[in-house]
Formats: C-alpha cells, structure tokens, sequence
C-alpha cells in the first residue's frame, strides 16, 4: 500500500526563552539569559512547516504545552494561588521556575519513537512518549505527549500509542533523535536503526567522560521489542563518545538518514564499518548509500556549530533528495564547501538544498530535524487521522493565533510574570479548541 512520511513539527510554545537548562547542549549554553522573541520563533517554525508543503510533503503540527507547569511546581513543593507558586518558585527556586517554563517540547525530534505498520508485528503505527529523564525540564514532557499523541492518533485498528518507559537512568530515551528508519520506499518493511550513548548496566562499555550520555542501550531494545519488531528489522549503534563529549547530545546532530540514504560524520558511530554493513545487510530491495563528510572536510566542533548534520533529509516527489538546512549552515565557508562537494556527487541522490531561517530555535540548540517527529502513514492511517494535519489555510489560521497571543519579547525572569501564564492558558485554550483536541491541558481538566 502507498505510504508517505509526514512531519509533526512542534508549534513552537508562548513561552519560548533561552534559560540555558541543557548541559551538554553548546548552543544553549552558548545563549542563556538573552532575550528571546516568542513570536518570531513560532512563526519561523510555520513559515518551515509551508516550506515543506509547498515541496509536496504531508505536514502535521503538535500543540505547544503549557507552561510555565503550574503542576509541576506544587509537586515540588510550592504551594498557594497559581500566582503565588510562581512568586515563590522565582524567589526560592528560579532554576525550577526555569525547568517548568522551559518551550522545549518544540523539538518533537525528542516526542517519541515512531515504528510504521509496515515493520510491526500486529500491522500497526507504534508510538512510544520519550521519557527525557537526563533533564528535568523535558522529562515533565512525556505525560503530555501521550495524551496528545492519543488524541490525534485516536484510532485503535491503525495506531497504538504506548505510555513512556520507566523514568530511571536505565532507560534514558530521548525519543527519535537518536532513531532513524531505512528502507526502498516507505510503504516496504524497512530496518529501525536505533543509537544509543551507553550500556547502562555495563561499567566496561565505552561512555563519555565529559557530557552525559542521553540514551542508553537498553532502551532503545525495550521500545523496539513493545513496538514488535523482528530482530533482523533492527540495528543497534553506539554513538562515539567523544562526540557526545563535543557537543553532539543526540545522533541527529552528527547524522541524518532517509530512505536508504545516510549522511554522517566520519566520528559518528564506534565501529562504523560494523554498523553499515548491518544495515546494508538487512535492508531489503535496494542499497544502502552512505555518505561520509570525513572530519577534514568538517570538523565535529564544526558540525555542532552549523548544525549542518540536524539538517532534514527529504524525498521530493521526483524521486531526488533535498537537504533542508538551517541559514547558519551556510554562514561557514567550510559548510558551504562540503555541501557544494555533496550536491555534485552524482553517487548520491541528493540534488537539492533548501534553506530557512530559524534562528529563534537555532540559538536554543535546535535545527530543522530538532523540529519534527516523522511518522509513516499509509493511505488508511492518513484517512484515520482526523487533527493536526496541515493545509495552507490552516497556516494562515495558525498564522494568525500567534501574532494575537505571542509576546516579541520574552527573558527568563518573565517566567514569574501571571499575566504571561494567564496569556498563555488563553491562548492554548483557544488552539485546542481550533485543533478539535478537547481538554487535553492540565488547567482545562
């Protein structure tokens, strides 16, 4: 049956601000306690979301949370009006008030992994909530993504939405940043490649020694076994540590797949020639097509930089391939002479390069891949998802919700401010009500 992937891009939140929570992410710390532009940034991420449209991709989008967390914060410990746990977490606690006001949840990279019906044993699209348990601020996500992955994905004989795994470190999972899915053509079987940081019960294995290690082994194993799939239908790669120690806190900042296409950086992967054979073995009707930018070309401090790697790799409907990459990427000299090098290959089917601005995200650690969740859909599944899916009047819709409700202008001391958790509650009321998600916000419940 006929497939196509389809994005789900993160509907950047209200409360979008460089707090700077992700350690091991050079680009968040690079620009904590600047201001941030909260409008500009989801708009950036529509005007992205109409780029792929118009390139003939299906285009879906996931609501921001709420936040500032109100929940969150009397868990910890604060109590009183909504207003008064916000003054009291600013006075007492602002690293938490920061964590629970944090706009993350717009990189939906880190939403879940998604396996297609045409790799699962019952012939479903499993979904499986990341749990983030490395960060505080994304690990209060998953409970919030389930709920609204069931919503839009409601139907039982097509989908199954799975609660996410335990919240220990054992099973660190950060979701599809770190899980890419080959195969011929989207509606064939393909191979699920999963990376992971480490082996979390294992003190031997190689781990990195400066930034942690996000995903463990372990997890990566237990979602792709409740997903049903056949061991032959997955590879396991660990990511080289020394990247992790660079910089590189997912493997969509070092590598980049589609169809039977892989783009990577030489210092990728341990034991790389191991890990392309295994996919090339089990792909199935065609070739594997690695492509290499050796660390002479581009250095990893590079890569992380230009975030030329979390670039989105995409089939166009003539069969070619484009590269979707920030307007940073471009800024390099050097960037811009390896994507020269890679556009006139003719031993690789990408041919075309296609350039936004998201700067917004971008200063946040971020890139195009950051801000989208791939799902494979057949044309039964397409029919049976009834929310969320884009067309160019809905942009405009969504267009125009956030230049009524969006402040231009936002710094993480803002975060105590009730008015912006009023404006914010006001308007997500308003989108999940334009969504058709019914109550799916805790201050709705």
């Amino acid at each position: 049956m006929s497939a196509k992937e389809v994005n789900f891009d993160g509907l950047v939140g209200p409360t979008h601000n460089y707090a700077g929570l992700s350690w091991g992410n050079v680009a968040s710390e690079r620009h904590r306690s600047e201001i941030a532009n909260p409008r500009a940034a989801a708009l950036q991420g529509l005007d992205k979301m109409q780029r792929l449209l118009a390139l003939g991709l299906g285009q879906g989008v996931l609501p921001p949370h709420e936040r500032p967390h109100i929940p969150s914060l009397r868990t910890l410990g604060f109590s009183g009006t909504d207003a008064q746990v916000l003054a009291k977490a600013a006075v007492k606690a602002p690293e938490l008030l920061a964590s629970t006001g944090s706009a993350s949840a717009m990189w939906t990279a880190n939403a879940a992994t998604v396996s297609s019906s045409s790799d699962t044993a019952d012939g479903r699209v499993h979904f499986t909530p990341a749990n983030l348990n490395a960060k505080y601020h994304r690990s209060i996500e998953h409970p919030f993504t389930g709920r609204v992955l069931q919503a839009i994905f409601n139907d039982a004989r097509h989908f199954c939405v799975h609660e996410a795994l335990p919240p220990c470190p054992q099973f660190g999972d950060e979701g599809a940043a770190n899980h890419t899915r080959f195969c011929v053509d989207y509606g064939h079987k393909g191979v699920e490649f999963y990376v992971y940081g480490q082996v979390a019960l294992n003190d031997h294995a190689p781990r990195p020694q400066k930034f942690p290690a996000r995903q463990t082994r372990e997890a990566s194993e237990a979602v792709a076994r409740r997903h049903g799939l056949a061991p032959a239908q997955c590879v396991f790669a660990q990511q080289n540590p020394a990247v992790i120690d660079a910089g590189v806190f997912h493997n969509d900042v070092i590598a980049v797949g589609n169809r039977n296409v892989l783009l990577y950086h030489q210092d990728a992967f341990l034991d790389t020639d191991t890990v392309l054979h295994a996919i090339n073995k089990r792909l199935i009707g065609a070739e594997l097509i690695p492509v290499c930018i050796s660390r002479e070309q581009m250095s990893v401090a590079d890569a992380v930089s230009t975030y030329l790697f979390n670039s989105q790799l995409i089939t166009l409907d003539s069969g070619a391939m484009a590269l979707i990459v920030p307007t940073e990427s471009q800024a390099f000299a050097k960037t811009s002479t390896v994507l020269e090098t890679l556009l006139a290959d003719a031993a690789n089917p990408i041919t075309e390069l296609v350039t936004l601005d998201l700067k917004q995200s971008m200063q946040n650690g971020g890139g195009p891949a950051c801000l989208r969740l791939r799902v494979v859909l057949n044309e039964q599944e397409q029919a049976a998802v009834k929310r969320c899916m884009l067309t160019p009047e809905w942009l405009n819709t969504l267009r125009d919700w956030v230049e009524r409700h969006y402040r231009d202008r936002l710094s993480s001391a803002d975060l105590a401010d009730p008015a912006l958790l009023n404006e914010s509650r006001t308007a997500l009321d308003e989108l999940s009500r334009l969504l058709d998600l019914g109550s799916i916000y805790d201050f709705q419940r």
